[in-house]
């Protein structure tokens, strides 16, 4: 996963595991099920009460973007003239193409 700190000072504790990121040990996103045929960009913030959020709220904690969902071909067969027919089969999500931007945040 790629970091970025958006400015300076603390950010908001964080882990992930197997495509999941919990935040503060409060909201866990499962990114395997926001994974689509485009890019997926999701808005992490804090309320006025301190709680975290999806969705816009009073301040920015984190941003995931989380890119289209890769293919490859698979051979499925052959078709009636003998060619081979092709499927495409998803890969699973690479962790290492999601970007984690992080702002600073009063936790």
């Amino acid at each position: 996963m790629k970091i970025i700190n958006k400015n300076e000072g603390r950010t908001i504790p964080y882990e992930e595991n197997n495509g999941k990121i919990t935040f503060n040990d409060e909201l866990m996103v499962n990114l395997q099920k926001y994974e689509r045929d485009f890019e997926q960009h999701l808005d992490i913030c804090m309320d006025a009460n301190k709680c975290l959020a999806m969705g816009l709220a009073n301040n920015y904690v984190a941003q995931i973007d989380i890119p289209a969902r890769q293919y490859e071909d698979v051979v499925d067969g052959v078709d009636e003239d003998g060619r081979d027919k092709i499927t495409k089969s998803p890969l699973p999500l690479d962790m290492n193409n999601v970007v984690l931007t992080l702002w600073n945040v009063e936790v």
